[in-house]
């Protein structure tokens, strides 16, 4: 039985003078998966980031965090300068809905009641809706 190619099929690859052989990693890389949907990664890991639900606090809380904001607020007034207390708020997501649980140590410069804000040492805000807890040092 003789073949189309018989002639040829015992030769040896031909190489060429003027093109190096391509590196093994280089030619892997050509046949490498790429991306169709750029962006899709970032959407599924996104979408699989977990948020946590606000807290719908009962009315003994509120009132607890309003003493503790009377007694904040008290303590803050000029001369008093900036205290330093424990708080628990929630933080909204920027992203999704929901949100994560923050609880940190922090200097409380104000106590702003008419748009129920505190002022923190930094000058950065927080919205007193937002709190779920606050201890003061006096009740460490």
């Amino acid at each position: 039985m003789s073949g189309k190619y018989d002639d040829i099929i015992e030769l040896e690859r031909p190489v060429s003078r003027k093109h190096p052989p391509m590196p093994m990693e280089e030619r892997a890389a050509q046949f490498s998966p790429f991306a169709a949907l750029t962006g899709y990664e970032n959407v599924i890991q996104e979408a699989a980031r977990l948020t946590a639900r606000k807290l719908e606090l009962d009315e003994d809380v509120k009132q607890e965090i309003n003493r503790s904001l009377a007694v904040l607020a008290a303590r803050t007034d000029p001369p008093g300068g900036p205290v330093s207390v424990e708080l628990t708020w929630f933080e909204p997501d920027g992203l999704k809905l929901g949100g994560e649980y923050m609880t940190r140590t922090v200097s409380v410069r104000r106590v702003d009641r008419a748009y129920r804000l505190l002022e923190l040492e930094d000058r950065s805000v927080l919205e007193i809706d937002q709190l779920l807890n606050i201890r003061l040092d006096a009740e460490n």
